[in-house]
């Protein structure tokens, strides 16, 4: 294994910091105050299309595609993409402005690799674009949506279209005024083996019988404006051309999504530990207690030492899978897929939880990003699964391994 980045890695590393210094970081607090306000909660800050031109002309674009899709993808390795997500990730909202935002990267990895050409030029082309935006719709509240098997929305061939019913929720992206298309993860066939039943169709988010019934908040964040949404599905028809792949092909298609999501997400945690760790040492040097500056005290420089240490080691751990995804496959790298998932968020929150007790009060207010970094980190220890799924996988794939038959 070699982690060392390429030239042209480095060099789009460079861009995107100067980028993030002179354009992302000064309007931090503005985004966040213009969305935090209720009556702007659904919006798109008016700044966001220019910034998007600019990451455009900058040649920061769909840098997230691992393969090259002409002018409008770089074509980069995973091992290319980490630090660039990492670099990202210090900001929440800033993966939209470089079009490499979930889950618009995973629905376009997905109508690249599965999607027909019809499909992918309704979709795919102006989702790389940047002129529309996409959800995701898989997780149920009905149903342990943990196994994906469980899905109970039906879709139902009548005729020359399918027929869809059913009720989602955490639905990434789906509040964004911009969203026009959703990938629908149910079942065509409740009676074939139990990964043969499942497809994934693509529903226009104004076909009648779609009703977003509310906007979900994650520990008080809406994540706005894309937001995360609770979806009825009465009898929404689409033509049966809008299938991806074909009938019970649902459950491959969700494996093939996933992976490469995942990796995305803690390459942006690791971005979300590194600034906190960089915070906690700026406050430790700032403020003084009991007539010392606190980075003098014992405790403080043990809290900033074991978050190096981890903030390092889940770095070279997500290395290590994405260098593997590249040179193996997904399949391949399935196991360090999971390690990382496991290990990047909990890591995480242990990170920004130091930097929140060393910043005090201010830490879990609205002046500092630390809260809602804990939020997001909380929520990834189920986004793509939870830890329980990923370490019964992983401890099963481990026994295998070392177990003499």
């Amino acid at each position: 294994m070699n982690f060392e980045y390429s030239e042209r890695s480095q060099e789009l590393q460079a861009r995107l910091r100067a980028f993030m210094e002179e354009h992302i970081l000064p309007i931090e607090p503005l985004v966040y105050a213009f969305h935090s306000a209720p009556e702007n909660r659904w919006q798109r800050w008016p700044g966001l299309a220019e910034l998007k031109e600019k990451a455009k002309s900058a040649g920061l674009w769909n840098l997230f595609l691992p393969k090259d899709y002409g002018e409008l993808s770089p074509g980069l390795t995973n091992l290319e993409y980490a630090p660039l997500a990492e670099i990202m990730g210090r900001v929440i909202w800033s993966s939209e402005v470089f079009n490499c935002s979930a889950p618009d990267t995973g629905n376009m990895e997905v109508l690249a690799k599965y999607g027909s050409p019809a499909q992918q030029k309704k979709w795919l082309t102006p989702l790389m674009k940047g002129e529309i935006r996409s959800a995701f719709l898989m997780t149920e509240p009905e149903v342990a949506s943990s196994d994906a098997t469980n899905i109970e929305t039906s879709i139902k061939l009548e005729g020359d279209e399918y027929v869809i019913n059913g009720r989602k929720w955490w639905s990434s992206g789906a509040m964004d005024p911009h969203c026009k298309i959703a990938i629908v993860m149910g079942k065509t066939d409740f009676d074939a083996p139990r990964h043969q039943q499942q497809s994934m169709v693509l529903v226009p988010m104004d076909t009648p019988g779609l009703t977003i019934v509310r906007p979900l908040s994650v520990f008080g964040y809406y994540d706005s404006p894309e937001g995360h949404a609770e979806i009825l599905l009465e009898n929404v028809r689409v033509p049966k051309e809008n299938l991806l792949l074909g009938e019970g092909r649902g459950f491959e298609i969700a494996q093939g999504r996933l992976g490469p999501g995942r990796i995305h997400h803690c390459m942006r945690l690791t971005g979300m530990a590194q600034r906190s760790l960089e915070l906690m040492a700026q406050r430790s040097s700032d403020r003084i207690a009991f007539g010392r500056t606190i980075r003098d005290f014992s405790s403080i420089r043990q809290e900033i030492a074991l978050s190096r240490c981890e903030v390092e080691q889940a770095r070279l751990l997500t290395l290590s899978a994405a260098d593997k995804m590249d040179k193996k496959g997904n399949k391949e790298a399935k196991d360090l897929i999971a390690m990382i998932k496991i290990v990047a968020p909990n890591m995480a929150l242990k990170v920004i939880d130091r930097a929140i007790q060393i910043y005090g009060g201010k830490g879990v207010g609205p002046d500092t990003p630390l809260a809602h970094y804990f939020a997001a980190a909380r929520m990834l220890r189920l986004a793509d699964g939870p830890d329980e799924v990923h370490m019964y996988q992983l401890g099963k794939s481990v026994i295998k391994k070392y177990t003499i038959e």
